[in-house]
C-alpha cells in the first residue's frame, strides 16, 4: 500500500499537535469501545525489535486501584517539588500534572522481558523497552487522530504501581497513561506556553557523520 502527499501532510499535523493533557483539561465524557480498540490496534502494531512485541497493557477503570496509583503520585509529587528550584516553586504547585481520577481509563504499560534471546537485542538490551515506547507513541498519535487526550504520568512509584497492579515480578512499568476526552488541546505544549523550557531548534541537535569536535 502507498500512501499520498495528502496522507503525509494529514500525519505530519497530527504529530506537530500531539499533547500531553494535564488532569484540569479532561471531560467527564467516556470513551466508546470503538476508540479503546483503535488505540490498542495502534499501540499492537508498533515496531518491535525481533518482532517480540515485549508490552502488555492494564486497563483501569476501579476508582479504588486508581486511588492507589493517586496516593503514589501525591507522595511522590510531594518529593519532586522538594527538589525543585526555589525560583520555580510556585510555577511547579500551580501544575496539575495527572488526571489519574478525572479520565474514564487509565493504562499501565508494561515491559515483558522474554525468557529467550530475541533477535536484534543481544547487543542492546534496552531495545525491547524502546518497542514499548513505540508502542506508547503509536497510541500517542491515534488518540489525538482521534482528538482524544493521554497524559503520560512519569511521577510514580513504579514498584509500588506493580504491587498495586499485581503485575508479574519480571515485568517493568514503562509508562501510567490518563485517557479520555479533552475540552481542547493547546496550540503549543503547555510547559513551552508557560516558559518551563524552550523547544530545542533542529540546528542544535542535528549532526552530519559525527558530533563536532569539542574545543
Amino acid at each position: 500500500m502507498s500512501f499520498d502527499a495528502t496522507a503525509a501532510d494529514i500525519l505530519q499535523e497530527i504529530i506537530v499537535h500531539r499533547r500531553d493533557v494535564r488532569g484540569n483539561r479532561f471531560l467527564s465524557r467516556p470513551l466508546e469501545q470503538e476508540v479503546e480498540d483503535k488505540l490498542l490496534m495502534a499501540a499492537l502494531n508498533a515496531p518491535s525489535v525481533g518482532f517480540s512485541q515485549p508490552w502488555e497493557f492494564v486497563l483501569i477503570r476501579d476508582n479504588a486501584v486508581r486511588q492507589q496509583v493517586k496516593d503514589s503520585f501525591m507522595a511522590e509529587n510531594e518529593k519532586a517539588q522538594a527538589i525543585i528550584g526555589d525560583d520555580r516553586q510556585g510555577a511547579y504547585a500551580k501544575l496539575k500534572l495527572e488526571g489519574i481520577m478525572e479520565t474514564p481509563l487509565n493504562i499501565a504499560v508494561f515491559y515483558r522481558p522474554s525468557d529467550k534471546p530475541v533477535l536484534g537485542q543481544t547487543s542492546m538490551e534496552e531495545a525491547g523497552l524502546y518497542s514499548v515506547v513505540c508502542a506508547v507513541q503509536n497510541m500517542w498519535l491515534m488518540a489525538r487522530a482521534l482528538n482524544v487526550g493521554i497524559g503520560w504520568v512519569s511521577i510514580l512509584d513504579a514498584g509500588k504501581v506493580k504491587q498495586i497492579l499485581n503485575a508479574p515480578q519480571e515485568n517493568k512499568l514503562v509508562a501510567y497513561l490518563c485517557v479520555g476526552y479533552t475540552d481542547g488541546f493547546y496550540t503549543q505544549p503547555e510547559l513551552e506556553l508557560l516558559q518551563w523550557e524552550k523547544r530545542k531548534m533542529k540546528q542544535a541537535v542535528v549532526f552530519e557523520n559525527n558530533y563536532p569536535e569539542v574545543p
